[in-house]
């Protein structure tokens, strides 16, 4: 009986002891840690952020750059599940050792995600021509500019740094050629969401994809901002997991690549000789041997950028921080941009994962030294006999040749200016797929220029006869604030299994502003103050000092919608609409409606093409889509005062004058972009062959422009009116594939082509006409007036003059009357009869070629991009191979290939040179290094080189800096920023 009792007492002690024991065992005791290794099932290579979760749980991590990954789960975990993009996400089961995981590369390229408007889908249901460009595929090296990362990758968009790597330039931007004669032919560019978004909030790590809208039927969302196509740039935003660290840095060095060849001192002492020119230009004072264009290099330019990110969270609130510093210096002196600043955004979900927020901020703080990089033609052209310094060590200065390097160090133009930009979004799912949210945002620019020269300044000595001798200031501000708010409703829903639908309407408001304010000042006895004390200047105390201001407001109202319908994944339906209402358009015409359709027919999942087994994807698109151009100044539409100068009224006293400045025009209206896009979407081999074919034909009716006005009954001479017509057409091809893909080595190449044409179909209706347009100016002496002309019925980027056909006996010019054989002088030339199409600058083909290659830790990247079929002007060579150009300093060319010519400046295809080149545009080597601790999670050194290597025919500069968009392509300015390569060196680290 005793052991009985004691057995159950036992029985019962245990039954009240383990449960408390359990309550303060330690929670380590009641988890595990496993350990595993993600990597690629074709080629084995680690996949580093692969996303790591218990099934069923917010517990979970990422891998390291060796596909690494730690994880600390409940004792009863038993699944986790692996989601990586581009991948097949996959299930495996918790076990006892160590975890081996091959993820399957997912067969479907159509399923990544695309940004659209207000939105987005699957790339397997885009029905609209859609370029995306992840940040794994960006161009390499260092970025001036945001829009340097996509150069060449996207086709059809075309990006021209026409000042080269100008720390201060901007670029160029046009996409699938121009469509306005006065409005924007650029892009919309729209970051987070954000419309007009402002590239200088925009470093390149921060950065995850660019999206671009090419077609009507993707752009007319937009409505009257989308004429030029639109660009979405989507920011890093931070993810469930543990908190993360990245630090980017790089240092980068530039080099002269290209520049003209013009006479060195020994070479221009022998025209002397020759007797080409008077020997007082050899002697005397003209006795030194100087390089001023040298002297303008900075041989000591060193850019560093410096980055540090932080990110994390977990299932309910992530964020991502970051803060930069880059210090750009340019090739030539005085010329540099230091630049700070920071980007913050934070998602948060709750109320059971039915309310949404996300919030972003950004600032972006510069200093840019703007004087340099304005002085090189007059270094190329100075006479390189006359010093640099005086007798005394002081700047020589004289009339008949400016100094370049004394205007640098006796002058200042620097600019501060600070961008900043605040938006958020909120959302809430109502009810069954019904979802209600609105956006805001706020984004402001400003800068303050300031300038002086100083009292011994070329500036101060020649160019200021009323205060000789007196210094010059000048400060200038500019604001611009945008304001935007967007409420939208969607509805999501899947019917059957096999009919997906979804939509969403909204209401946009937008309202900018510009102010402007700008004083300047002469006479100044002293530079110590500079332009901080600008009222010392004698010039505002005798009343002769500059002074001006300047506002400007718009306001644009939308309504849009859209709908999508997915039956079985094959069959894709999209259609859209939006109307506008504009403050800057005429009365009767404030409102404009923009519709678009679109469908898509994926081939592939047809039944008979199921026993096929090389094709993955094969999707037919075809869009149809309207858009508008909102981009011209405001206040066209109405009468604007404008002053007409003081003068002397009865009483004696002069008094300003205001008059209308131009005439009202309340029919003025939208320019309307219709646009029809045929394109096929593809992917073979299970992926490893993907690409895109895209043809579009662009009709653009009542364009803008200044036409002759009936005088009376308007007031002034001109009108600016809707008349004129525009179409392009073109083709654009994008391929990717996998050459070579084993264990150890993988080769990837990206090819992009494209070509357009623009055809001007008529300038004319009932009330304005003329036949044609000129345009693109001709630098230097001579006044040749402009190069390009636009017929009616003609193409975009005609050159139009003069057709050469020889040099006489004396050396004088002959061209071709309009017969094509009859040669004649100048003085037998008529160019309102002769004059001819005699070229075209706008190219036919523009390429891309990029091969990536991996093997183990190592990456290569090697990109190539061009362009062919299209011809530039060669101003530097009409002007300064010309010797009439002298004394000034020539070309080496005045005295070889044009050594020939002695007559006057004269515009003709004798200076139209091909411009097509094939440029080794970048060459990156990286290895990444395997580590194995708790602290570095990757770790990435590279070197990288830009524009290493050049081939082309054209003999002028650098012919990838020649603009070949707009209206005015294919001159090349006279004392361009130079051409330069650069190396660099870099590193990525995460821990």
């Amino acid at each position: 009986m005793s052991n009985l009792l004691v057995t159950r007492a036992t029985r019962l002690l245990s039954c009240l002891l383990v449960p408390l024991l359990l309550l303060y065992t330690p929670a380590e005791a009641q988890n595990r840690k496993i350990t595993g290794r993600v990597t690629a099932t074709d080629n084995q290579n680690p996949l580093a952020g692969v996303t790591v979760t218990v099934k069923g749980t917010s517990s979970g991590t990422t891998t390291d750059a060796n596909g690494e990954f730690s994880l600390t789960v409940p004792l009863n975990a038993k699944t986790l599940v692996l989601s990586y993009i581009g991948f097949e996400t996959q299930e495996v089961t918790v076990g006892t050792g160590r975890i081996m995981v091959g993820l399957r590369p997912s067969s479907h390229a159509m399923d990544e995600v695309v940004v659209v408007g207000y939105g987005t889908q699957k790339r397997g249901e885009v029905t609209s021509a859609i370029s995306t460009v992840k940040a794994s595929d960006f161009n390499q090296g260092g970025a001036l500019n945001a829009m340097d990362l996509v150069q060449g990758k996207v086709a059809g968009l075309e990006i021209v740094r026409t000042s080269g790597d100008n720390p201060n330039s901007g670029v160029s931007i046009q996409l699938r050629s121009a469509t306005s004669l006065t409005g924007t032919n650029s892009p919309l560019i729209i970051i987070d969401g954000i419309p007009n978004g402002n590239l200088d909030l925009l470093q390149q790590d921060d950065i995850a994809s660019f999206d671009v809208l090419k077609d009507g039927s993707a752009a007319a969302i937009y409505g009257t901002q989308a004429n030029g196509g639109v660009i979405i740039v989507t920011t890093k935003k931070g993810r469930s997991g543990p908190v993360h660290f990245d630090y980017s840095t790089y240092f980068k060095k530039d080099f002269i690549l290209r520049k003209p060849d013009f006479l060195s001192p020994s070479q221009y002492r022998g025209l002397a000789a020759s007797g080409k020119i008077d020997s007082q230009y050899v002697t005397g004072i003209y006795d030194a041997n100087t390089n001023a264009f040298d002297s303008l290099v900075n041989h000591d330019n060193l850019t560093t950028y410096h980055q540090l990110a932080m990110s994390g969270g977990n299932d309910n609130v992530s964020y991502r921080a970051s803060i930069f510093y880059s210090n750009l210096e340019g090739i030539a002196i005085a010329n540099a941009r230091k630049q700070y600043g920071g980007r913050f955004s934070m998602t948060a979900k709750g109320l059971d994962n039915r309310f949404h927020a996300q919030f972003d901020l950004a600032q972006n703080f510069n200093k840019a030294n703007m004087e340099g990089g304005g002085q090189w033609l007059a270094a190329e052209t100075r006479i390189p006999t006359l010093p640099i310094h005086d007798s005394i060590n002081h700047f020589y200065t004289s009339k008949n040749s400016s100094n370049p390097v004394s205007d640098i160090a006796q002058t200042m133009y620097t600019r501060d200016q600070g961008t900043s930009s605040a938006d958020a979004a909120l959302s809430l799912d109502v009810w069954k797929g019904i979802s209600v949210g609105i956006s805001g945002s706020v984004m402001r620019n400003s800068y303050i220029d300031n300038q002086y020269a100083d009292l011994n300044s070329d500036q101060s000595l020649y160019n200021n006869d009323q205060y000789p001798g007196g210094g010059y200031a000048y400060k200038g501000t500019d604001v611009t604030l945008d304001y935007n708010s967007n409420p939208t409703i969607s509805y999501t829903r899947t019917f059957g299994g096999r009919h997906h639908v979804s939509a969403i309407g909204g209401y946009q408001y937008t309202y900018h502003t510009e102010t402007s304010f700008s004083e300047d000042n002469r006479g100044f006895l002293s530079d110590d103050n500079q332009d901080n004390n600008i009222g010392a200047g004698q010039a505002l105390a005798d009343g002769r000092a500059d002074m001006s201001s300047y506002k400007e407001a718009e306001v644009l109202i939308s309504y849009f919608a859209r709908a999508n319908y997915n039956f079985a994944d094959k069959y894709f339906l999209q259609v859209s609409v939006r109307r506008d209402g504009s403050s800057k358009f005429g009365a009767n015409d404030k409102w404009g409606n923009f519709p678009a359709i679109s469908g898509g027919w994926d081939i592939a999942r047809e039944d008979f093409m199921s026993h096929q087994k090389i094709f993955d994807d094969l999707k037919l698109r075809l869009g149809y889509g309207v858009t508008g151009n909102s981009g011209i100044p405001p206040y066209q539409s109405l009468v604007v005062l404008g002053t007409g100068g003081q003068y002397a009224f009865p009483d004696g006293v002069y008094r300003q004058t205001y008059g209308p400045a131009n005439n009202p025009n309340p029919n003025l209206k939208w320019e309307r972009k219709a646009e029809t896009n045929l394109g096929i979407d593809f992917s073979l081999l299970h992926g490893r062959v993907t690409g895109t074919i895209d043809g579009f034909y662009r009709k653009t009716t009542d364009l803008l422009y200044n036409y002759t006005a009936q005088l009376p009954p308007y007031i002034q001479s001109s009108i600016y009116t809707n008349v004129g017509a525009m179409a392009s057409k073109g083709i654009e091809i994008t391929l990717s594939g996998n050459v070579v893909k084993n264990r150890d080595f993988t080769w990837r190449m990206d090819v992009t082509a494209s070509h357009a044409s623009n055809k001007m179909l008529s300038f004319s209706n009932q009330l304005y006409h003329f036949s044609y347009l000129t345009t693109g100016g001709i630098p230097g002496p001579g006044a040749l007036g402009n190069a390009l002309r636009i017929d009616s019925n003609g193409a975009i980027g005609n050159f139009y003059g003069k057709k050469f056909a020889g040099l006489d006996a004396n050396g004088h010019w002959l061209f071709y009357k309009a017969d094509g054989k009859t040669k004649v002088g100048i003085q037998d030339y008529d160019p309102s009869l002769d004059d001819r199409v005699i070229g075209n600058a706008i190219p036919k083909f523009i390429f891309s070629w990029t091969n990536t290659f991996y093997y183990r830790n190592f990456d290569l990247r090697v990109f190539f991009r061009g362009r062919l079929g299209n011809k530039i002007l060669n101003t530097m060579d009409l002007t300064y191979g010309n010797q009439e150009n002298l004394p000034n300093n020539v070309l080496a060319s005045a005295l070889g290939k044009y050594g020939a010519l002695h007559d006057t400046y004269e515009f003709s295809d004798y200076y139209l040179q091909p411009g097509g080149f094939l440029k080794l545009a970048n060459v990156t080597l990286g290895y990444t290094f395997k580590l194995h601790n708790n602290y570095i999670r990757s770790l990435r050194l590279y070197a990288s080189g830009n524009n290493l290597l050049l081939f082309t025919k054209y003999g002028g500069g650098d012919p990838d800096l020649v603009d070949d968009t707009g209206l005015a392509p294919g001159i090349e300015g006279q004392g361009a920023y130079p051409s330069t390569r650069d190396v660099a060196v870099g590193l990525n680290l995460g821990f």
